[in-house]
């Protein structure tokens, strides 16, 4: 009997792996954002999750840009998704403020936690549905996880500016909370940015004001986070604006593209 040889597993280039590497790296700062909570240093661990959400934000760039997409890659990044953007800003708003609201502030952190759960299991049963319209992947259904840590922590973030008490009450805290879960979960089509094209006359402008916002972010990361994430929220009603013309556009387009259609309304 001749003996079966096990096949070798071929070896992953480098570059294959600076997703992962990159998705890894998001992770330990989400850890270490939690570190930092536990130790109440508020501001390292905003920041902390601000790199995890650069980070989360390259990796998967990079891979489609390197052809280095997997299901492994996938099901890592909404793990690290999970912990980064779901469970460190629950656990430092509990820590923060919301225990002192007993029970309550815990069901109200759990909420969101359930919500970045069942966000990540909707997109990634979607990547298995079949290929919706191309225009579709200008948004996103519901606030991203990321964007949503982004505006849950905007209390904290204001605080950081601000003497006011009352941005730290549990009450409005929770009103953040509540709202956000709400977003996550929701239908609601926000700008997602990944086919975002500049044109060539607008490209030196694009420059000038990527530079402004990195020398306010150096000199005033606070207020500029504030003011991106306030800017964010203004979006949405422009985001949804616009996803209900593209979807009536591609409804017009279905119609006139149909044999069997006619041109007369009255049938």
């Amino acid at each position: 009997m001749f003996r079966q040889r096990r096949k070798r597993l071929r070896g992953l280039s480098f570059n294959t792996m600076i997703p992962n590497i990159l998705t890894m790296l998001a992770l330990c700062a989400g850890m270490t954002a939690m570190r930092f909570g536990l130790d109440e240093k508020w501001e390292p661990a905003i920041l902390s999750l601000t790199i995890a959400g650069i980070l989360d934000s390259l990796d998967g760039r990079i891979a489609r840009a390197l052809r280095g997409t997997s299901r492994f890659g996938a099901e890592l990044d909404s793990l690290s998704d999970f912990i980064c953007f779901g469970v460190a800003p629950a656990l430092l708003l509990y820590l923060w403020t919301m225990k002192t609201a007993g029970q309550w502030g815990w069901i109200l952190v759990l909420l969101f936690c359930i919500c970045c759960a069942l966000r990540l299991a909707r997109f990634n049963t979607d990547i298995e549905k079949p290929a919706p319209p191309s225009w579709t992947k200008n948004y996103f259904t519901g606030v991203p996880v990321p964007g949503g840590a982004g505006l849950v922590l905007l209390p904290m973030i204001i605080s950081f500016q601000t003497n006011s008490d009352i941005i730290r009450q549990p009450f409005f805290v929770a009103i953040f909370i509540f709202i956000v879960s709400g977003l996550l979960v929701s239908r609601l089509p926000t700008y997602s940015f990944k086919t975002l094209r500049i044109q060539h006359r607008f490209i030196l402008l694009t420059m000038l004001v990527a530079g402004l916002v990195a020398a306010l972010a150096v000199s005033a990361p606070w207020l500029t986070m504030t003011i991106i994430l306030i800017l964010y929220i203004i979006s949405f009603p422009f985001g949804l604006q616009s996803f209900k013309k593209q979807e009536a556009k591609a409804a017009k387009l279905v119609v006139n593209s149909d044999p069997t259609s006619t041109s007369d309304p009255k049938g």
